[in-house]
């Protein structure tokens, strides 16, 4: 089992906790390292399901140089072909072959894909964009985003005056103790991890913005913005968090105010977010002859039948089922009440409203999933929550029931991960019995 290692670092001194902090970030990335396969046999493919589409970019531009995507049958039906693992990203837009994913991961992994060409190259292994290097540098690719979601994410706390022994806790927390780690350790190239490290990164520029006031951060936010919308269109929903981010009105209206005194600069922000975005827009119009593509089709939204209860509470993929943590962390709205009821009524307002739009999907479940995997995108939020959980609890006693609720919740989450990457945890069908039947048997593994 993926173990809960760090705790002796926890044992360090207050006095230490700034310098402890960076080494156990790296300690965290190692850890997750460690529990990753790197197959040896290039033959086994690179990616599955919905991350096919999302790198499929990357060879489609670099190698073949066909963004229609003539390359699908030989890879998948042929060299690649795993009956188990098969799976078309393919759809038709004016009468020709476009993915109907978005090519904001792809962009986020490119300089490893190059690395990976480069040494496959070198190699002699196939250079088809398939191979076993292209396959080893994007999982480092996934652990370098990681590390850099986790050094965000200290930021972010820090801006909130959490004591750096909270933000240590937090950071094994989001690392060990949610969906996260499976979707670094395993599905690489789906896009969360690369759209929780954007928003986590923006999240820090926002905060910046509104204390300082100074353009480039403003800019920083809109480049970030972009980065976010090309990854998951649907998470430009971020910006519904700026009110929470700016920290009280006062800051908010200041902040907003400013942006008339920096015309200028605003209009650069704008244009580096459209920049960005318009990268998607140009490939739909090389590959189909359109600006403007809807590439899921007969998929979408159904506002007027929001599965909630399921979405967060259902045995087949509640988030609060499978990531018991985020329950937990939801204490911090408490506190928040007590001590900003800006802040508390922005974020609840904020989540309700993500966990709507996202559990009207016509697939709330969506498909092979560990956990509800759309809500890692905003597991920033959710760390806050949890660090103000923890620094705000005083009662010895009720502080340490808190912290043993979350190590014990983060050793559930890592028996559950262990489960589902052996199938005993099943990625789409699971039931009241079939989740009781397996809970935390260690034994059948």
């Amino acid at each position: 089992m993926a173990g809960f290692p760090g705790y002796k670092i926890l044992k360090a001194k207050s006095a230490s906790w700034p310098a402890v902090v960076p080494p156990l970030i790296l300690f965290l990335v190692l850890w997750a390292a460690i529990n990753t396969s790197f197959k040896k046999d290039y033959k086994t493919g690179i990616m599955e399901a919905d991350a096919k589409g999302y790198y499929a970019y990357l060879p489609a531009v670099f190698i073949y140089h066909d963004l229609n995507f003539g390359f699908f049958n030989q890879i998948e039906r042929e060299t690649y072909y795993n009956p188990n693992l098969y799976y078309t990203y393919l759809r038709q837009s004016n009468h020709k072959i476009i993915d109907k994913y978005y090519v904001g991961t792809a962009i986020c992994l490119l300089p490893f894909f190059l690395a990976g060409h480069a040494i496959t190259l070198i190699s002699g292994f196939p250079a088809d964009g398939y191979s076993y290097y292209y396959t080893m540098m994007a999982h480092l690719g996934a652990l370098f985003y990681l590390l850099l979601a986790l050094y965000g994410l200290r930021r972010l706390l820090r801006s909130y005056q959490f004591d750096e022994k909270n933000i240590a806790i937090v950071l094994i927390a989001i690392v060990f103790g949610t969906n996260l780690f499976y979707y670094v350790i395993s599905e690489f190239a789906m896009s969360h991890l690369y759209s929780f490290t954007a928003i986590t990164w923006m999240s820090v520029s926002i905060r910046k913005y509104f204390s300082i006031h100074k353009n480039k951060y403003l800019i920083y936010s809109a480049l970030l913005l972009g980065m976010i919308t090309l990854i998951r269109p649907v998470n430009l929903l971020v910006v519904l968090a700026i009110p929470f981010l700016a920290g009280n009105p006062e800051q908010l209206l200041t902040g907003i105010k400013s942006l008339y005194a920096k015309k200028w600069h605003l209009l650069i922000a704008f244009a580096s977010f459209l920049l960005l975005v318009t990268i998607q827009l140009i490939i739909y119009k090389i590959s189909t002859g359109s600006f403007i593509v809807y590439s899921y089709k007969e998929e979408g939204f159904n506002f007027m039948s929001p599965q909630i209860g399921n979405f967060l509470f259902s045995y087949r993929k509640g988030m609060f089922i499978y990531t018991p943590l985020l329950f937990l962390s939801l204490t911090g709205f408490k506190y928040l009440f007590r001590s900003n009821r800006f802040q508390f009524y922005s974020l609840l307002g904020f989540l309700i409203f993500i966990v709507y739009v996202f559990s009207s999907w016509h697939m709330w479940f969506y498909g092979g999933s560990f956990s509800q995997r759309v809500m890692i995108d905003f597991y920033p939020l959710f760390a806050i929550l949890l660090a103000t959980a923890i620094q705000k609890i005083r009662n010895r006693k009720s502080k340490i029931i808190f912290l043993s609720l979350t190590i014990l919740l983060i050793i559930v989450c890592q028996i559950q991960t262990y489960q589902y990457r052996r199938m005993q945890i099943h990625w789409s069908d699971m039931n009241k019995e079939k989740y009781w039947n397996v809970f935390m048997r260690i034994d059948r593994l």
